[in-house]
C-alpha cells in the first residue's frame, strides 16, 4: 500500500492507494489562508502540519495501514517555509499568490543578467527567489537567522523523518534551480544572500529521500516506511492522470488554474510568462501556464453573492441563464493578480458591462466564463509556443462540474477529457511516486496509465463565433484596464 499526501492551499488531502493503483480510502482538512496587508498571502505551518497529522489519523482509523510501504509528498509550490538552526519556523510561510515582492524580481533580473537563461523562467512575484530577498531587505533580523529554506510539502517531510530534502519539479519554481541542468544555481542563490548550505537536497520524483519517524509509524500502525521525493502539485497532478510524455497536457482547476504539457527536452518561452520546469520524473519537462485566480473566484463570488457553495452557484446559473447571452457582462478574474501571459502582480478583478436587468446569476455565468477565458489565453500562450498536444485532460476540484468542463471545451474549440481520479489528481500522483521509488524496474505507462475515461467534451461549433467575439473584448478589457491596476 502506498500514501499520497497533498497540502493545497485550501487544504491537506491524503489518500491510500494499493498496488494496482485503486484508491481504498482518503482524508481530507481545511487550511486558512491570512493576508494581513494587500497582496500578501500567508500561512501557519504548524496549519499544515496538524492537518496532516489528522488526515493520516483518520486514514489509520478508516483503514489498516501496516502494509503501507511508503509515502509520496505533493504540494503548492513556491512558498517560503524559513527555518533557523533549531528547526523552528522563523514566519508565517509567503505563500505562491503573494505579490509583494515585484520590485525584488527586478533586482533581481539586473544582478544577474543572464537569469532568465538559467532559470528558463521570468522571475515572478509568485516565486521563492524574490520572497526571499524581500525578507532579506525588509525583515533582516530574520534573515540573519534563516539556517533552512522549504518548500511547504518538504516541511511536510521534514516533520515527518527529520530530512531536509525536495524534488526537481518543485524546486523548479524557486529560481534557484538550473533547471536545463537539474542542480542549484550558486549564481542564483547569491543573488538573494544565500548558498546551497540553505537549500534542501535534490532529488528525482521517484527517488527516496527517508524513512518515516518511528514514533509517527507507530501512531498510524505502520512499520518500516520510505518518504519519497515527490512532486509540486501540478506535476504530480500530471502524474496522478498518466501526463509523463510529450503530446500530452492536462488542465487543472483549483484554486489557481494551470495549464501543464510535457515537452520534449528542455524549453522555454519566457516573452508569454510561460513557466519551464522540470517534471517529476528523471530527464523529463515541461512547459506550464498559471491562472492565480481560479475556481477561487467562483468561491468568493458565492461568498459575496448570498450563495450557499459554489454548487448553488452552478446550480442557479445552467437553470437562469443562456450561453449565448449578449448581455452577460464581463469579468476579469485577476483577484490575486496574475501570471500567464500578463506576469502582473497588480493586475485586479472586475465586472465589467452590468446594467439594471443583470441577475446575479448572470454574474455568476460571467465569472465562470472569465475565469476560462484567462485559461484559455494561458493555454494559448503554450499552443503559439509550438507545443499542441494531441490530448488534453481536466483534473482538480473545478472539474468535477460537467457544466465547466464543457464551456471550457466550447471556449476553447479544444476537446477536453476528465477520466477517473481527477479530483484527487496531486494525491494519486504522490501515491504513484511513491510506488515507482519501490518498484524501479516497473515501466512508467503501466503504473501511471491515463485513467479510465468518466466523460469526453466536444466544442460546440455553434459558440465558436459568440466566443471568439467574448475572448476578443476581454482581451481588449484588459488591455483598457492595465494602467488603473
Amino acid at each position: 500500500m502506498y500514501i499520497g499526501i497533498d497540502l493545497g492551499t485550501s487544504g491537506v488531502k491524503a489518500i491510500l492507494m494499493d498496488k494496482t493503483g485503486t484508491i481504498t480510502a482518503s482524508s481530507s482538512q481545511v487550511l486558512r489562508v491570512f493576508s494581513p496587508k494587500p497582496l500578501w498571502s500567508e500561512q501557519l505551518p504548524e496549519d499544515w502540519w496538524q492537518a496532516t497529522c489528522q488526515c493520516l489519523d483518520q486514514l489509520s482509523q478508516q483503514h489498516d495501514l501496516s502494509q503501507v510501504i511508503a509515502i509520496g509528498l505533493a504540494g503548492q509550490m513556491h512558498g517560503a517555509v524559513l527555518l533557523n538552526n533549531k528547526n523552528q519556523v522563523l514566519r508565517p510561510a509567503i505563500l505562491w499568490n503573494d505579490g509583494r515582492c515585484a520590485e525584488q524580481c527586478l533586482t533581481i533580473e539586473s544582478r544577474v543578467k543572464n537569469a532568465r537563461a538559467i532559470t528558463k523562467n521570468i522571475i515572478m512575484p509568485g516565486f521563492t527567489a524574490p520572497k526571499l530577498l524581500w525578507v532579506k531587505e525588509y525583515e533582516p533580523d530574520i534573515f540573519k537567522q534563516i539556517h533552512t529554506v522549504l518548500l511547504p510539502k518538504d516541511y511536510l517531510r521534514y516533520c515527518l523523518s527529520g530530512d531536509y530534502a525536495t524534488d526537481m519539479s518543485d524546486a523548479s519554481g524557486t529560481c534557484w534551480l538550473d533547471v536545463s541542468n537539474r542542480c542549484w544555481s550558486d549564481t542564483m542563490l547569491a543573488a538573494t544572500g544565500l548558498t546551497t548550505a540553505h537549500m534542501a537536497k535534490l532529488y528525482e520524483g521517484n527517488e527516496i529521500t527517508g524513512y518515516l519517524h518511528h514514533h509517527l509509524a507507530k501512531r498510524w500502525g505502520m512499520d518500516k516506511v520510505a518518504l519519497v521525493a515527490g512532486a509540486g502539485d501540478n506535476a504530480a497532478g500530471a502524474i496522478g492522470v498518466g501526463i509523463t510524455q510529450s503530446g500530452q497536457a492536462m488542465l487543472s482547476l483549483g484554486t489557481s488554474g494551470v495549464y501543464f504539457a510535457v515537452s520534449d527536452g528542455c524549453k522555454s518561452n519566457t516573452a508569454c510568462a510561460v513557466h519551464s520546469f522540470c517534471h517529476a520524473l528523471p530527464k523529463s519537462w515541461h512547459l506550464m501556464s498559471v491562472t492565480l485566480s481560479a475556481a477561487s473566484c467562483l468561491q468568493w463570488y458565492a461568498n459575496n453573492s448570498g450563495l450557499k457553495d459554489v454548487t448553488a452557484l452552478f446550480d442557479e446559473v445552467q437553470a437562469n441563464t443562456v450561453l449565448d447571452d449578449e448581455t452577460l457582462p464581463y469579468f476579469l478574474p485577476y483577484l490575486t493578480g496574475e501570471r500567464t501571459p500578463h506576469n502582473n502582480p497588480r493586475a485586479t478583478a472586475s465586472f465589467v458591462g452590468l446594467t439594471a436587468s443583470t441577475s446575479r446569476a448572470q454574474m455568476s455565468l460571467a465569472v465562470i466564463q472569465g475565469v476560462t477565458m484567462a485559461l484559455a489565453d494561458g493555454m494559448d500562450a503554450l499552443h503559439n509556443a509550438g507545443l499542441i498536444p494531441h490530448t488534453i485532460s481536466l483534473i482538480g476540484g473545478g472539474a468535477q462540474s460537467a457544466f465547466w468542463r464543457q464551456l471550457i471545451a466550447d471556449v476553447t474549440q479544444q476537446q477536453v477529457n476528465y477520466c477517473e481520479g481527477g479530483e484527487v489528481g496531486p494525491a494519486l500522483g504522490a501515491a504513484k511516486l511513491a510506488q515507482l521509488a519501490m518498484d524501479k524496474n516497473s515501466c512508467i505507462e503501466l503504473l501511471c496509465p491515463v485513467p479510465n475515461l468518466v466523460q469526453q467534451h466536444q466544442p460546440n461549433p455553434v459558440l465558436k463565433t459568440y466566443y471568439d467575439n467574448r475572448r476578443s473584448k476581454f482581451r481588449k478589457l484588459y488591455s483598457a484596464l492595465e494602467t488603473s491596476f
